[in-house]
């Protein structure tokens, strides 16, 4: 009797801990269902709220529910409550494959750097995925050669692994990214290039490292281009001043809508300036697509690099709320058509949080385009945070007024904080060019040679306008002794490209 009541009693205690069970794996599928929705919605936000909802049972959760949670972390940048998950799941750490990786990332995402090696160093079992997100971690964080050093360790990397390399290649951008690029690609399983990212990785590494020949010639090679490959191609060549070949890719594509292809298509007519060509482009764009932020900016860039600032004030009027790269690209082409005043109106209607470095550059040309000295001056006293580039803006603004002493006495304040700055330099040295002011322009060319002797560039571009200042105010020989100077040397100067329009062809 006592003997079927235990029995009866285990059998419930194992059919109610069954059940208990079923219900727990029911709660956590759906709940990390839920929360992976929420995190392709961007909502991240309310994936940590519901997750704060049930944390309680957090040991019990798959680590499918852990890493939606985590995701969530890192693109919020939230390290404190990731932390908190972090030491609530430490003791499954050793035989979970799955959340390192996501801690990895989160802390990568959230710049500690040292924490997420500490993670990988101490990890017993470093599979490709963890190894992936700190490749990817270094990369986000600007450490392109760790990234690359890492890769040296994988025994056997898949197509993620290949695509992580080629970025950090890219973000080198120099001849030893150029060179493992090249290397690499030729090591890669065959059936890896079906990859159409790992492609575009590829591409884009070869174009950033600065041999657009071989990006074209493996491009042609390629069976199949697609949309991004298309939009690397188009930006190397926007890059490299050569926007007729990133129209003549434009008119061979079938599917051209895409605001990738715009973005680089528009930035091509910008560098052209023809406004037929342009209209007949922008026609062919979808309306939806017009409606797209990026599209307004670059719109509002290329028509008033065109001249054209009804139709910038057009597009502009149409945005309800403006961003900041909106507001400075109209100030910008307000000021490029010398209408200072104009942007200064636009300046003063933007809230503070919108104001950046690159609005008060755009400013600070514009006011110096139109002549507007003392509202630049005004502006510029009340910038909290001066960057070089701010400095060298006012200082190009005081030169162009002939303001010279003033100039240098600006970048006499930057200097006694700062090393010196070459483009700062090369404003004073535009400005004096200007006012034909020769005794200034050697001075300035004096001190470049002194202080920057390596910037070979810049000091023959400097060295040119030297000279002509010396041609301008009549001292031929002089100018004639610096040209033959700089062909003695062998230094070339970069040769300025322009384009025109001829019966709607572009030469």
């Amino acid at each position: 009797m006592i003997l079927n009541k235990l029995i009866i009693n285990s059998r419930i205690l194992l059919i109610t801990a069954v059940k208990h069970s079923t219900f727990i794996r029911s709660i956590d599928s759906d709940l990390g269902d839920q929360m992976k929705i929420l995190n392709d919605n961007k909502q991240y936000a309310k994936t940590l709220g519901l997750f704060d909802k049930h944390k309680e049972n957090i040991e019990k959760y798959s680590n499918w529910v852990i890493i939606q949670a985590l995701k969530a972390c890192s693109q919020t940048k939230d390290i404190k409550r990731g932390s908190n998950i972090h030491n609530l799941v430490s003791s499954r750490l050793k035989y979970d494959p799955y959340i390192l990786p996501a801690l990895v990332h989160l802390y990568m995402q959230c710049g500690d750097v040292n924490q997420a090696e500490f993670l990988f160093n101490t990890s017993s079992k470093k599979t490709v995925n963890i190894y992936g997100a700190m490749m990817k971690g270094y990369i986000e964080n600007n450490q392109a050669n760790k990234a690359i050093d890492l890769f040296h360790k994988i025994k056997d990397p898949n197509d993620v692994i290949f695509i992580l390399l080629f970025n950090a290649c890219a973000q080198l951008g120099s001849d030893e990214g150029l060179n493992l690029t090249k290397k690499v690609s030729k090591t890669i399983p065959k059936s890896f290039y079906s990859n159409v990212r790992l492609l575009t990785s590829l591409l884009d590494a070869l174009v950033k490292c600065n041999d657009l020949t071989y990006a074209q010639s493996f491009f042609d090679a390629s069976i199949k281009n697609d949309v991004g490959m298309y939009a690397v191609m188009m930006n190397g060549y926007n890059k490299e001043n050569d926007p007729l070949k990133t129209l003549n890719l434009f008119y061979q594509m079938k599917d051209k809508n895409h605001s990738i292809i715009y973005l680089h298509v528009i930035k091509a007519l910008s560098q052209i300036g023809d406004y037929k060509l342009s209209q007949s482009i922008i026609e062919l764009i979808p309306n939806d697509l017009l409606n797209n932020n990026q599209i307004q900016t670059v719109l509002i860039d290329m028509w008033g690099k065109n001249g054209s600032i009804d139709k910038v004030k057009e597009i502009f009027d149409k945005i309800s709320q403006p961003n900041q790269y909106q507001y400075a690209a109209i100030i910008n082409a307000y000021g490029l058509n010398g209408m200072g005043i104009q942007a200064i109106e636009i300046y003063r209607q933007i809230s503070l949080d919108l104001i950046d470095e690159i609005t008060h550059i755009c400013i600070l040309n514009a006011c110096s385009h139109s002549g507007l000295v003392q509202d630049a001056r005004s502006i510029f006293e009340n910038i909290q945070i001066k960057t070089v580039s701010i400095y060298t803006a006012m200082i190009d603004c005081l030169s162009r007024a002939s303001l010279f002493q003033e100039a240098q006495n600006l970048q006499e304040e930057y200097e006694r904080s700062h090393p010196p700055s070459l483009p700062m330099h090369m404003a004073l040295l535009s400005g004096a060019r200007n006012h034909m002011n020769a005794n200034l322009a050697q001075q300035i060319y004096d001190r470049m040679n002194k202080v920057f002797p390596q910037s070979d560039d810049s000091l023959v571009s400097a060295a040119t306008l030297l000279a002509n200042v010396y041609g301008s105010i009549g001292d031929i020989d002089k100018a004639s002794d610096i040209r033959t100077q700089l062909t003695k040397s062998g230094a070339k100067k970069k040769i300025g490209l322009s384009w025109t329009v001829v019966d709607g062809q572009v030469y």
